[in-house]
Formats: C-alpha cells, structure tokens, sequence
C-alpha cells in the first residue's frame, strides 16, 4: 500500500467525526439517542433566503463557474452587514472574501501566511481545527491558557512572559467556543496592542456574535486592528445555513489578497443560488435575530435545569449555542462521565477534554434540539 504523507501523524481524526458514527450505530440498533453534542442548527434558514435560492437555480448563469471573489453583490451585502450591525466600514471590491464557510478560510488563511517552525498561539480550550490545521501546514502549536477566573480571556501580561520570536499567528474566537464568554472592546484593545508590539497577525473567529447576545462585536472595530487582524465570519449559526457553507474573510487588502491567492488555486467559486440566497438572509434585520433567540433561551433555560440535575455550575451571562458547564468534581473525567450517561441515558454530551486540557473537568450541552427533546433527557436522568 503507498503509505499516507507524514504530516497525517500529526493529526487524528475529528471527535465529532468518530463520536458520531458510534451515535449512529447506536441509533440504527434502535437505541432512542437524544444528542446533545453537535452544535448543528436545526431550525429553518430565512424563508425569504430559501426561496431566492429555489427561484435563482433557473437563471441562464446559475450553473457556471462563479468568480473566486463573489458576486459584487454579496460581498455589498456582507460589507452592509458589517456597517449595520458591527459599526464596521469595509470595501465590498477590496475587505471582503467569500468562502465556502468559514472553517475554509482557517485552512487558507495558514496556507497564506504560515511557513514550517513558525509558531501559532492557539486558545486553551478552543476549537480543535485550528491546532490540527496548524499541524497540517508544518507549524508549531502553542497553547495559552484560558480559565474561568479570568472570564476565558487572554491573559496579555502571561503570553508576554512567553518567547515570542517565532509566533506569526494568533487565533482567538468571541463569543468563545465552546464556553461562550464574550470579549470586550477594551480586550480587544490589548490583543491589537499586544499584536503590534509583537509583529502577529491576529484572526478572529466570530460565528456566534448573534447567538444570546445583545452587543454583537466585531475584532475590527477596534482602532489598529485592520492593521494586524483578518476577521472569520459565517451565516451558519447566525442565520441556521450551516449546510450553506456561506462564510467570509474580512480584513485589510494586502492580507485579503495573500488568502485569495490560496483560494484561487484550490477551489471555484460558490455556487450561484446560494450567494444569492446569502444575499437576503443578510438583509433579515433584527427581527430575525429576535425571534431565533427567543427559541434559543427556552432551550437554554431547559439545558440549565438539566445541568442542575448534575450538580454543575455555569455561566448565565453566556452567549453562542452551548451551555459550558462544571461538574461538580473539577477532578472527574469529562470523557468517561459523558461516555457513562450515554450508555446508561442514551443522552449524548460533549466532554469538555477535547477542547484542550482547560476544558477537563467540564461539559459542553448544545442548543440545537426542540424544546420536547430536552424535556426528555431531563425525564431520562430524574
């Protein structure tokens, strides 16, 4: 057999990937699972969106190649969006970067800007794809810490304790997956200071800034930060397309330039119905943003008594589509807890340990399930 390319033993395979299809088996042996791991919305996209999508599969250039850049269109949409809701002004011909959701651009962004033994500050816990991608490209991962103490946010005077020489990217993602605190501006302030001082280049990632909060925040609307900063968005959580794959890169020229050099060379441009449909989901307004979250905080309120039935404590400021719970043994294992009530309830839960060694000791419940289905699990486990 031709053995794989070496990089490949850097990485495993995705929790989710593996855990899923455990769930899966499970489900087609007729066992009742009730998942509440994944962070997949199962409510419906923008109605109007759907129909732009159905009505524009029938224009004469739907089925074409599309620009590698978008239509001019979305990407006015998108800096519209922006403007309205992030205070944020962006040049649709020059900021803006279609992608094919947003976990693409963290793939092309370490494409475009990171060489081998360069260093990368990635949050612990975070989202596992930005160390395993880090890998990927033949850099160096380097963890800093977060803690409940001080809100999930980056200790500045810590990292500056750190060699930096090497770093050239730093990943950060407000509000924080998988524990939903939320940033400020003034520490957005301190990441752009810190970033300057050391020469990094800072990328957000923002899908869940609509999700349960009211002061959505944008990294570049902090003064200097187009200077350091690209800014990872996405109409996944925000308006339920996570089957879309709609997402974006925003930022200054030079740094869109080097990401679209990358993406031009690995994929065509997105499918012509679904920029178009895009294009209304971004104009719903905050009615939409409304009445999503008028669901989502039933869930919650549900998801939190469930989390008392095990004793864990947790945020009630949170924002995004998880509940980040404690048990109440910060020394327990979060795997084998979660492992024994899916064997025992047939409740799935994500354990806090795959988000890094900060998330041990904690668990992950989602949002994305009918109200009636967490009634359920919390009738299962009474």
């Amino acid at each position: 057999m031709i053995q794989p390319a070496k990089r490949l033993k850097t990485v495993e395979e995705y929790y989710f990937s593996k855990k899923l299809r455990e769930v899966s088996k499970r489900i087609a042996k007729g066992v009742p699972i009730i998942n509440l791991g994944i962070g997949s919305p199962d409510l419906r996209p923008p109605s109007n969106a759907i129909s732009e999508l159905t009505l524009r599969v029938h224009d004469e250039k739907a089925h074409q190649y599309q620009s590698y850049q978008g239509l001019p269109e979305l990407r006015q949409a998108i800096a519209d969006f922006y403007r309205d809701q992030y205070y944020v002004g962006l040049n649709p011909n020059s900021e803006i970067l279609p992608l094919m959701g947003s976990k693409e651009g963290i793939m092309l962004i370490s494409l475009a800007f990171l060489n081998p033994r360069d260093e990368v500050l990635i949050p612990n816990p975070g989202y596992p794809t930005y160390e395993s991608v880090t890998k990927l490209v033949g850099a160096k991962p380097i963890h800093y810490d977060l803690s409940e103490e001080k809100n999930w946010l980056p200790d500045i005077e810590e990292l500056e304790k750190k060699d930096l020489t090497k770093v050239k990217l730093m990943w950060i993602n407000y509000p924080h997956m998988p524990t939903g605190a939320r940033a400020t501006k003034k520490s957005f302030e301190e990441i752009v200071s810190f970033a300057i001082r050391h020469n990094i280049l800072i990328v957000h990632d923002n899908p869940y800034s609509f999700i349960l909060n009211d002061t959505p925040l944008s990294f570049l609307h902090v003064a200097g930060a187009k200077k350091v900063g690209l800014e990872l968005n996405s109409l996944s959580k925000a308006f339920n397309m996570s089957g879309w794959r709609v997402g974006m890169v925003v930022g200054d020229k030079t740094y869109i330039d080097h990401v679209l050099k990358v993406k031009s060379n690995m994929d065509s441009g997105m499918f012509y119905g679904l920029q178009k449909g895009a294009i209304k989901a971004l104009t719903s307004g905050d009615m939409w943003f409304s009445s999503l979250n008028s669901v989502y905080e039933e869930r919650r309120q549900l998801i939190w008594q469930l989390a008392d039935i095990f004793n864990c404590t947790y945020d009630r400021y949170s924002s995004g589509l998880f509940v980040w719970a404690k048990l109440p043994d910060n020394e327990m294992d979060s795997e084998k807890f979660i492992d024994n009530i899916l064997d025992t309830k047939g409740i799935f839960i994500t354990p806090g340990k795959i988000f890094g060694s900060q998330g041990e000791g904690y668990i992950r419940f989602s949002l994305c399930l009918p109200s009636e289905k967490i009634g359920e699990a919390i009738e299962r486990l009474k």
